[in-house]
């Protein structure tokens, strides 16, 4: 019954893929970012996954899964029985069983076995994301099931992949790390939204991870996968504070997918620049020595709050919309001019800020 999928060993995975949970008993959060967009209805679902204090018998010891759904709705589900919780130290794979009727250790399913076997829970792969919660205070539920065919993971097409954060994240110096597992790839299957059925074929999808002891005091995030006529572009950016050794440092980057080449800009290659209001507007802006790109990002939309492990466990301490503005522009930069190779918009742009010292605009110094 219980079996292990042979596209689990895909060679073009990126870095820190797995899972990183040492055994140790120090505090430890890992959190999954599934991201489905569905460019006919112009909607999207986020499917968030966590794991904190694994070790169990802790005060935040315990699981979740929440679904930002259409029209930027919310179900979430706790798990505290963390011997429910699985995850692979090498490919991206990974679940948590809430409510089953099996007495074994939690392991990767086929998909009509989980249907059958695990009544609340979750299993994610590089290939897969299926599962189902309830809100017992509502009634509100959400059921997945969709296979992903990665295009994009995070660097060159066909080419060693990337850290999001270079080599050194491979080190334990900057907590929380950050990982872009899959920038763009196509997801077909079905939802179920609270009786709603969403059926798709080469919808456009992304993942990410973060993972570590401790947790950023503020961020931002935009991405996008679906743009107007562009049908091969994706984008990542985003920025915060975070622990480097005994100092914080604020970061921002911006990484973009175009016909097989990956745009990086970061702090060791480029200048980055933000000016990120408290709510409605994101802008950025970034050079290095060959390109250029700007970055704007406007929502009327109020967002939704979600929940993200914290010092003092899973709170709501940020807020997203899936349905912001985007306007983008990439130039080349050559003897001093520049040349526009790239312009796009998106009406379908994830939007995101956290943390705390949201009253005035964020701005890059």
């Amino acid at each position: 019954m219980l079996t292990i999928p042979l596209n689990f060993l895909h060679s073009n995975q990126t870095p820190h893929s797995g899972y990183h949970w040492d055994g140790s008993s120090r505090r430890f959060f890992e959190g999954w970012y599934y991201r489905l967009t569905l460019p006919d209805c112009g909607q999207t679902f986020a499917f968030m996954y966590s794991i904190e204090d694994p070790i169990g018998g802790q005060p935040y010891s315990g699981g979740a899964a929440q679904v930002l759904g259409p029209n930027d709705e919310y179900i979430c589900r706790t798990f505290p029985d963390v011997k429910g919780f699985w995850g692979s130290r090498d490919v991206l794979a990974l679940g948590h069983w809430g409510k089953t009727d099996l007495n074994t250790l939690p392991l990767y399913l086929i998909p009509t076995e989980f249907k059958h076997h695990v009544q609340e829970g979750y299993q994610a792969t590089a290939t897969l994301n299926q599962g189902e919660i309830y809100d017992p205070a509502t009634g509100n539920y959400c059921r997945w099931l969709y296979d992903i065919e990665p295009i994009y993971y995070w660097g060159n097409q066909n080419s060693l992949q990337q850290s999001t954060a270079g080599w050194l994240s491979s080190l334990q110096i900057f907590e929380p790390g950050w990982q872009i597992l899959m920038a763009h790839g196509l997801a077909s299957g079905r939802i179920d939204w609270n009786g709603k059925i969403y059926e798709f074929t080469n919808a456009p999808a992304y993942a990410e991870k973060n993972w570590g002891g401790a947790f950023p005091q503020k961020w931002f995030w935009l991405n996008c996968n679906h743009f107007d006529g562009e049908p091969d572009l994706a984008l990542t950016a985003g920025g915060g504070k975070r622990g480097v050794l005994w100092w914080m440092e604020s970061v921002a980057m911006i990484g973009l997918h175009h016909h097989g080449k990956f745009y990086e800009f970061v702090p060791w290659n480029a200048k980055v620049e933000w000016d990120i209001q408290p709510w409605g507007r994101w802008q950025m802006r970034a050079k290095n020595l060959h390109y250029e790109v700007e970055l704007t990002g406007t929502t009327p939309l109020p967002g939704t709050p979600l929940r993200a492990p914290t010092a003092n466990g899973l709170l709501f301490c940020c807020r997203d919309t899936m349905q912001g503005k985007l306007n983008l522009e990439l130039r080349k930069l050559t003897h001093s001019k520049s040349q526009t190779i790239l312009k796009a918009q998106s009406s379908l742009c994830g939007l995101e800020i956290g943390g705390g010292s949201w009253d005035n605009s964020w701005q890059s110094t």
